[in-house]
């Protein structure tokens, strides 16, 4: 079988790398210094105390030829679809697609781009680009959650339970990524706007924290979605997190770089004004956030 895996940031560099492991081809797909790294020293994981190196076949998306049994996207929402567009000459109706991208509509994305097997998923993890050639994953956090064809969906388990990844198949996999996106976007959103970290928030906002995650759960509920129980668990993880975790927009804001402000602010602002809702503390945050672009 052979794997893609597009986007070697935190968290592809840390799938593909433990991917590699495995009996799997796996091909990993990057660029510039980072890709270069790779291809001249191996990807290094720095997981809290440890460390270690994998040798990847890496490449640049332009060189992406043969065909992919299955293709794990792991790059920005806004990369989504142009990855996709340099991909889809290696796929075919059999192959089976996914992206771990933030946000909660990629899967309808691919669905509606591609003829592939298209399966709803995220990912929980910890992780980011620490310099070319290096991902930082903090704490023991791993969990892919897939679902939308169960055929499909236990091959992917399988392909994560062989590289010792925490893989579960939903029930109802539109809730289990509206479970992920609630903790996201509020605390990508109060990271960037306070530039501070995660733990930081919920010990010097935590008002503001549980305030910005009853309305993406206002949100959600107003589409169909009960995930108002999310609210006091995401509170709770925050608690338990490392003092100095963050999210990758954050971080983005903070190197200047594009970030993910539409997908996983201004969403929630667009949705709540379809539906009327009153959305008052992610509409200032988003408007601040945005002033700084």
């Amino acid at each position: 079988m052979r794997i893609a895996v597009i986007g070697l940031g935190g968290v592809g560099g840390y799938i593909c790398a433990m991917l590699s492991k495995t009996s799997f081809d796996v091909v990993g797909f990057a660029r510039g210094e980072h890709l270069q790294k790779i291809k001249k020293d191996g990807i290094k994981i720095v997981e809290d105390e440890k460390s270690w190196v994998a040798s990847i076949d890496a490449k640049e998306l332009k060189d992406a030829h043969g065909y992919f049994d299955v293709s794990i996207f792991c790059v920005k929402s806004y990369d989504l679809k142009n990855s996709y567009e340099a991909m889809k000459s290696s796929l075919d109706a059999k192959s089976i697609v996914l992206s771990l991208s933030n946000g909660v509509e990629h899967g309808d994305d691919l669905k509606k781009w591609s003829e592939s097997v298209v399966l709803d998923s995220c990912v929980y993890i910890i992780s980011h680009l620490e310099k070319a050639g290096v991902i930082r994953k903090k704490g023991d956090i791993f969990a892919l959650v897939c679902g939308g064809d169960d055929k499909s969906s236990e091959i992917i388990k399988s392909i994560f339970d062989e590289a010792n990844l925490r893989a579960k198949i939903a029930e109802d996999i539109r809730e289990a990524i509206w479970k992920k996106y609630i903790f996201i976007s509020a605390f990508a959103t109060l990271t960037s706007y306070y530039d501070k970290s995660m733990f930081y928030i919920y010990e010097n906002h935590f008002d503001e924290a549980k305030a910005l995650l009853v309305e993406i759960a206002d949100v959600a509920f107003a589409k169909g979605i009960d995930i108002k129980n999310e609210v006091q668990k995401a509170l709770n993880i925050a608690s338990k997190l490392p003092t100095d975790s963050s999210t990758s927009m954050h971080l983005d804001f903070t190197n200047k770089k594009k970030v993910e402000l539409k997908t996983l602010s201004k969403f929630v602002v667009d949705e709540a004004r379809a539906f009327e809702i009153k959305i008052p503390l992610m509409e200032k945050m988003y408007k601040e956030l945005n002033s700084r672009l």
